[in-house]
């Protein structure tokens, strides 16, 4: 009889299977499914700080300098992100629960109708031209009616985005595409896939996730309930410690220990993105505090988790400075029985962070300044 795998067995194989041997930028989104991606830049952004881990010879900005060249779309999955054109074509049409104005739809027409005249246009180029002026927006700051318009047409499907310049996305007509045939097919085909990205994963993540995925696809909420209980069912499963996980069911556990390698990760990284399966692993709380009150921060504006053979032991904060890339060391306390006890920075460590501040001022493209251990 087959033993039933522990906490550590999971553990394990999240990080084994997520940390895949580094490959080519196409066939890694590819393999990982979907990318967050995150405009803050502290020391790059998001997408890319993911990528540097799976991608050979990666560079900050690769993404966004390629990305025209490879069949991807930048679009809602169950954050924004990256994706592949056939997972993105599952998502569409949408039917969003917020319908058009009359003097909206009135405006997106003649946007479109200007998109399609120019092929690509940049969001000030738009704005120059209707001068629509400013409102407040999701977030209670200020931004162009234009660019809101251009977000939600991108979001309804009109627009896709071209390319990014400077970070700023640049948007071109999106040609209609016919519904899927079969709808439950489909939510099942977008379910498989962010459990491809995160897994295993606890049950209560599996439902997150999949109500996250209504934002995507908002045109499935009368599905939801169903498409749960076929995950349920036809995903390989474990009850551990009370708690039952989900994973792909042609997949075998991984449960090797760790490689010798400390790699700081993205706070949306699929390692660390589920706070939930987080505290449970790793036995702490990561919290991402870049939109926290600067008193009220334990860990840093863009705390990196800090990963150890295949243990998070802490977190890093790196910063850019005339002398090139420095980063600051936090480690944590709280820790599971079956892992060792954590000491100290020892030598193989120090050592293996040594590398790790190499390899992260590299992709960078500036030279490594040091780093240092801090007692918060």
């Amino acid at each position: 009889m087959k033993a039933s795998p522990t906490l550590a067995d999971l553990r394990r194989h999240a990080v084994a299977r997520s940390l895949f041997a580094p490959t080519s930028l196409k066939r890694a989104i590819v393999r990982l499914g979907f990318v967050q991606a995150d405009p803050i830049r502290a020391p790059a952004r998001a997408q890319d700080l993911t990528l540097r881990q799976r991608v050979a010879n990666y560079r900050a900005g690769d993404l966004e300098r390629l990305y025209p060249s490879l069949a991807l779309e930048e679009d809602f999955f169950v954050n924004y992100g990256y994706l592949p054109k056939a997972t993105q074509a599952l998502m569409h049409p949408r039917t969003p629960r917020k319908a058009w104005s009359s003097a909206d739809s009135k405006v997106a027409s003649n946007i479109l109708a200007y998109v399609r005249e120019r092929g690509i246009v940049h969001p000030r180029d738009v704005d120059a031209f209707f001068a629509q002026g400013k409102a407040t927006n999701w977030f209670g700051g200020s931004s162009r009616v234009s660019t809101q318009l251009l977000d939600r047409m991108h979001y309804h499907g009109m627009l896709r985005v071209a390319r990014r310049e400077s970070g700023t996305r640049l948007f071109a007509p999106r040609e209609a595409a016919a519904a899927p045939q079969d709808p439950q097919a489909a939510l099942d085909a977008l379910v498989d896939v962010f459990v491809h990205t995160y897994a295993p994963l606890p049950a209560a993540s599996l439902g997150q996730l999949l109500s996250k995925l209504m934002v995507g696809a908002p045109q499935f909420q009368t599905l939801r309930t169903a498409a749960l209980q076929r995950a349920r069912t036809r995903l390989a499963q474990a009850k551990v410690d009370g708690t039952v996980w989900y994973w792909p069911q042609q997949e075998r556990l991984r449960p090797a220990p760790g490689e010798e390698q400390a790699r700081l990760l993205a706070p949306f990284d699929p390692v660390v993105w589920d706070r939930r399966r987080f505290e449970l692993f790793w036995g702490w709380a990561y919290r991402f505090e870049a939109y926290t009150p600067a008193p009220k921060r334990k860990l840093g504006y863009y705390a990196l988790p800090l990963l150890w053979r295949d243990d998070v032991i802490g977190w890093g904060n790196a910063t850019l400075g005339a002398d090139g890339l420095r980063v600051e060391i936090g480690l944590t306390g709280g820790q599971h029985a079956d892992l060792p006890a954590r000491q100290p920075v020892d030598n193989t460590l120090r050592q293996a962070l040594d590398v790790e501040l190499v390899r992260m001022a590299e992709f960078l493209g500036v030279a490594p300044s040091g780093w240092r251990q801090i007692h918060p």
